[in-house]
């Protein structure tokens, strides 16, 4: 079909990549020559050449079963989960795990963390890759899986970019629905959204019902849903959040609701979960204006890279606090075990105090039934253990004179005693030994030394933390 890249298309864009290494100067850093981006951390700005990635976007093939309806996916490292869907579904098929933001990569959401309402199944996206051809600092393309140089497929998950950028990736599909049911059940308080999460996950269903994915919104301590997704090919009367309505907030207002397949896998980007309304998209008057197709989460990361740039919102708000107050950006998502849940939200209630958080749960993937479950050794969570991803996008007011990143900072310690992990894409405030300690950076130096000898692709705690 017509919307694959095919084999001849990728092979040349792999050549020009190639070049472009080529032409980057002994010594100088290796980088993407990409302006888009889906992470939260700024970094020193470079005037130094970048790899070409051009042609490195779409979908090569796709393979299906005609006997037994196994089908695969050859994908290209740049190709965004909006353009990979589009193909697989024309096909039937879909990712196991679609990360909530149209324009996050699938080679993004692998070397760094991808999650979604389907994590409590099928891991975070990484766990079910198959095969990768990675472009390592040492300029050569390495295909690697768990069989065939599994140092680097086991450690490419949360480097992001420090051991090289996938080229392909090979994945398996499932079967995509045609509708999606949703129940959306609403707690009282954390203690009993903690415990019905892990009895959902350990089941798979609630009151007899099958639950192919599962999420949550916390509004306030005292208001929680837990929203319940049933995958159907059974026709449904469904629900439209791409104009006028807005889906976070029907979650809220029904307790039943239906979307297509389509419309469920990208029901938070319209509205980046609920940041829309931090621009006035969610005005009803300004969101009649304001054009269907420009109403995405990459327009609006746009909008906050013009705004980082010009720093006129920070001016405005300094203005507005006259020296007393000023804001700190805080945007993370972490993961603690299910059984620490409540204790984290009551002590996010306490001392950050933002309001709504997304709730995810998440295992990691058992493809060979209880006990099969990977190691990760950049980001080691205990097989066997349900997690719950919370996600909190926004600013708070600290003292003018507070510390850079005092929140923050705050975060990352509590996390840690709860015995959960950190998401990289966003700031992080970690002293180097922590840092190592945390996402095994010994291990990743070993790893690098082999791919990457000449050191020429920045490390990781310079990304993360340095923000080089």
């Amino acid at each position: 079909m017509s919307d694959l890249v095919g084999q001849h298309a990728h092979d040349d864009a792999v050549r020009r990549l190639r070049a472009s290494y080529g032409s980057i100067p002994d010594g100088s850093p290796v980088r993407l020559a990409k302006r888009t981006t889906n992470l939260f951390r700024p970094r020193d700005a470079s005037d130094a050449p970048g790899l070409d990635v051009s042609g490195l976007g779409g979908v090569i093939s796709v393979d299906i079963d005609a006997a037994t309806g196994v089908a695969t996916a050859d994908v290209q490292g740049m190709c965004t989960y909006e353009d990979l869907v589009a193909v697989t579904l024309a096909r039937g098929f879909m990712p196991y795990v679609v990360p909530q933001l149209r324009t996050i990569t699938l080679g993004g959401a692998v070397t760094g963390l991808g999650i979604e309402a389907t994590s409590f199944r099928h891991g975070l996206p990484h766990e079910s890759v198959l095969e990768m051809d990675v472009f390592t600092g040492a300029g050569e393309v390495v295909t690697c899986s768990r069989e065939e140089h599994s140092d680097l497929f086991l450690a490419f998950p949360n480097s992001y970019g420090t051991l090289g950028y996938a080229t392909r990736i090979r994945i398996p599909l499932e079967k995509a629905p045609g509708w999606v049911r949703l129940r959306h059940l609403r707690f009282d308080d954390p203690t009993s959204a903690a415990a019905a999460i892990s009895r959902i996950v350990g089941e798979r269903s609630h009151d007899g019902v099958r639950v192919d994915a599962i999420d949550g919104t916390a509004f306030s301590p005292g208001e929680i849903y837990l929203t319940l997704a049933e995958m159907t090919d059974e026709p449904q009367a469904v629900s439209d959040y791409t104009g006028q309505q807005i889906y976070y907030r029907s979650v809220r207002e029904r307790s039943s609701d239906a979307l297509t397949a389509h419309d469920y896998l990208w029901r938070w980007d319209t509205d980046w979960f609920w940041c829309s309304g931090a621009f006035g998209a969610q005005n009803p008057t300004l969101r009649r204006l304001w054009p269907r197709n420009r109403r995405r989460s990459d327009v609006y990361q746009k909008m906050v890279g013009l705004d980082t740039r010009y720093g006129l919102a920070h001016r405005l708000d300094r203005l507005k606090r006259n020296g007393v107050e000023k804001r700190e950006r805080v945007i993370q998502d972490i993961e603690v075990p299910v059984d620490r849940l409540a204790e984290f939200l009551a002590w996010f209630d306490a001392e950050v105090g933002m309001r709504p958080v997304w709730l995810c749960p998440l295992r990691l993937r058992e493809p060979d039934g209880p006990g099969s479950a990977t190691r990760w050794p950049l980001y080691p969570l205990e097989p066997g253990t349900t997690y719950v991803n919370v996600g909190f996008w926004g600013t708070v007011a600290v003292p003018a004179d507070a510390p850079a990143g005092m929140v923050n900072r705050r975060v990352e310690e509590k996390v840690h005693a709860l015995g959960g992990h950190k998401s990289l894409y966003s700031e992080a405030f970690y002293d180097a030994e922590t840092f190592a300690d945390l996402y095994n950076v010994p291990h990743l130096t070993e790893v690098k030394a082999v791919y990457d000898p000449k050191d020429r692709l920045t490390g990781l705690y310079e990304k993360a933390v340095k923000r080089r």
